[in-house]
C-alpha cells in the first residue's frame, strides 16, 4: 500500500492512506549523515549527567551484590516460607522486558511490517541489556554462583548430572538460548551499518575497530544474499523463542502445587505480560531518543501510535487473564485457591494487588483516545504505570502466594531489606547505562532497513511515490 504523504490524494481511496514512515525528504546520503555520524560527535553535557546518574545507581547495585556475597542470602528479606522474593521477581521482570525487542525485530520482520524498521535496532539492543540484568539474579540466588557451571550437562569425573525434570534447569537453557540468538540477530543486523561507519570515519583507531567488527563486509551481491538468508533464519529461530522462553519461565510456577501458581493459563499469561512490559519500556526510551537525538523525522508519531496500540491490546489481554484467575478461584471451589486470590484483593499485600490492577488495566485505557496516543505526557504516564504494574504483578504472584500457603502455622510476613532495593535499583542503573553507551557508540537506527522504504528503493508508477 502506498503510504507516502507526497502521493496525490486523488490517487488513493480515502481511508486507505496510512501515515508516512518518515517525515520530509530523506535520501540514503542524508540518512547516513544523520544516523551514522552521530557516534562520532561529542556527547552533550546532558548525556554525561544522565550517565553519572545511571552509573551511580549501577554502583549501588554492585555494592549491594558484593555485600550479598560477603554476608550471604541472609542479607535479603527472604525467609520461610517466602524463599523466593525480589530475586525471582526481578528475574521474571527483566526477562519480560526483553521480549518486545524480539517481537519487533523478528516476528514483525517475518510479517514484513515495515514500521518496525526505524525502531527495531534499539528494541533489539534493549533485549540484550534486559537479559543481562535478568541473568544476574539466578546466579546470585543459587547461593554459590562460582558453581553455576554445574547447571550445564557436561561430562565430568564427579558424575554430577543436572536434573532435567526441574523447570529451573529449563530456565537455564531457555534464557541462554534466547540471549545467544538475540545477540547474533542484533549483531548481524549491525554489520552493514558498521561497514558504512568504517568507510566514513577519519579516525585510525575507529577504522581498525569498525574493520574488525564489519567482518569484511563490502556490500557485494553475494554478501547481501548470505546476509538475507542468515537474517531470515535467525528471525525464525527468535520467533519461536518469544513464545517459548517466557512460557518456560512460567513453568517455574505452573508446575508447582502452590495455591495460585498451579494454573494452565500461566504460559500465555506470562508471554502477554512480557510483551506488555517490553513495549512500555521501548516507548519510554524511544520518546527520549526521538527528542534528544533529533530523530523525529525517522521515529515518527506513526511508530509511537502503533506501539501504544499494542500496549492497549496487551492490557486487555492482561485484564482477561486476571478475570480468569478470579473465575478459576470461584468455579474450582478450592478453598486454598480462593484464599490465595482473595489475598490479592483484601489481604496484607492487597495494596500491591490494587496497584497491579490499576497500573496494568485501568491506566492503559487512556490509550483508547487518539490524542493520548499522540501525547508525550500520556505515553510516559502509561508506560511508567505499566512498568510499575508489571513489577508489582510479579511481586503479587510470588510473595502473596508464598507468604500464606497450605500450613497456617508457617505463615509469615515478608519484608524486603535495603539490600533488596539496592540490587533492584542497580539493575535499572546497569540497563540504562548500557542504553546510553549504545546510543553513543553504535547507530540506533538500522539505516539499511530504512533505506529499503525510500522512494528510489521501491518500484513505482508515480514518480517519487513508493510502496510500504
Amino acid at each position: 500500500m502506498r503510504t507516502d504523504a507526497a502521493i496525490p490524494a486523488g490517487d488513493i481511496p480515502e481511508g486507505l492512506v496510512e501515515p508516512s514512515l518518515y517525515v520530509g525528504k530523506v535520501t540514503p546520503g542524508s540518512l547516513d549523515d544523520q544516523v551514522l555520524a552521530f557516534p562520532e560527535t561529542k556527547p552533550p553535557r546532558k548525556w554525561y549527567f544522565a550517565l553519572a546518574i545511571t552509573l551511580t545507581a549501577a554502583l549501588i547495585g554492585v555494592v549491594s551484590i558484593g555485600y550479598t556475597f560477603y554476608l550471604g542470602i541472609g542479607a535479603w528479606g527472604n525467609s520461610s516460607p517466602v524463599f523466593w522474593a525480589f530475586d525471582i521477581i526481578n528475574f521474571v521482570f527483566w526477562v519480560g522486558i526483553g521480549h518486545a525487542g524480539t517481537l519487533i525485530s523478528a516476528i514483525l520482520f517475518l510479517f514484513r511490517k515495515r514500521w518496525r524498521n526505524a525502531i527495531a535496532r534499539f528494541a533489539e539492543a534493549m533485549t540484550i541489556f534486559a537479559v543481562i540484568c535478568a541473568v544476574i539474579f539466578p546466579l546470585i540466588h543459587v547461593g554459590r554462583p562460582w558453581l553455576a557451571y554445574w547447571l550445564f550437562p557436561y561430562p565430568n569425573q564427579r558424575a554430577l548430572w543436572t536434573n532435567f525434570r526441574s523447570p529451573l534447569l529449563w530456565d537455564v537453557f531457555a534464557v541462554n538460548t534466547y540471549f545467544s540468538v538475540s545477540l547474533m540477530f542484533w549483531y548481524l543486523g549491525l554489520i552493514p551499518d558498521i561497514a558504512s561507519m568504517r568507510d566514513r570515519t577519519t579516525s585510525k583507531l575507529r577504522k581498525v575497530i569498525y574493520t574488525v567488527l564489519a567482518m569484511g563486509w563490502r556490500g557485494a551481491a553475494s554478501h547481501w544474499q548470505h546476509y538475507e538468508k542468515a537474517y531470515l533464519l535467525l528471525a525464525g529461530l527468535a520467533t519461536g523463542l518469544v513464545l517459548s522462553v517466557h512460557s518456560v519461565v512460567s513453568f517455574d510456577f505452573a508446575t508447582s502445587v502452590v495455591p495460585g501458581w498451579h494454573m494452565t493459563i500461566f504460559p500465555p499469561y506470562f508471554v502477554a505480560g512480557a510483551i506488555f512490559a517490553g513495549f512500555a519500556m521501548v516507548v519510554m526510551v524511544l520518546v527520549v531518543v526521538r527528542e534528544t537525538m533529533e530523530l523525529k523525522n525517522l521515529i515518527t508519531m506513526r511508530h509511537l501510535d502503533v506501539m501504544n496500540k499494542v500496549i492497549l491490546s496487551m492490557s486487555c489481554i492482561m485484564g482477561y487473564s486476571y478475570m480468569m484467575e478470579g473465575f478459576t478461584a470461584w468455579y474450582s471451589m478450592n478453598e486454598f485457591l480462593h484464599h490465595g486470590f482473595m489475598n490479592i484483593i483484601t489481604g496484607t499485600y492487597g495494596w500491591a494487588g490494587w496497584v497491579t490492577i490499576s497500573c496494568n488495566i485501568l491506566i492503559p485505557q487512556i490509550l483508547w483516545f487518539k490524542k493520548a496516543r499522540a501525547s508525550y505526557f500520556w505515553m510516559i504516564l502509561v508506560a511508567t504505570g505499566v512498568t510499575i504494574g508489571m513489577w508489582f504483578e510479579r511481586f503479587v504472584i510470588i510473595v502473596i502466594s508464598l507468604h500464606q500457603d497450605y500450613l497456617p502455622s508457617a505463615w509469615r510476613i515478608y519484608k524486603p531489606t535495603m539490600v533488596d532495593f539496592g540490587i533492584l535499583l542497580g539493575t535499572f542503573g546497569i540497563f540504562f547505562t548500557l542504553v546510553l553507551l549504545f546510543a553513543r557508540v553504535l547507530p540506533v537506527i538500522a539505516t539499511t532497513e530504512v533505506k529499503a522504504i525510500l522512494p528510489d528503493a521501491q518500484p513505482s508508477h508515480h514518480g517519487d511515490d513508493h510502496h510500504v
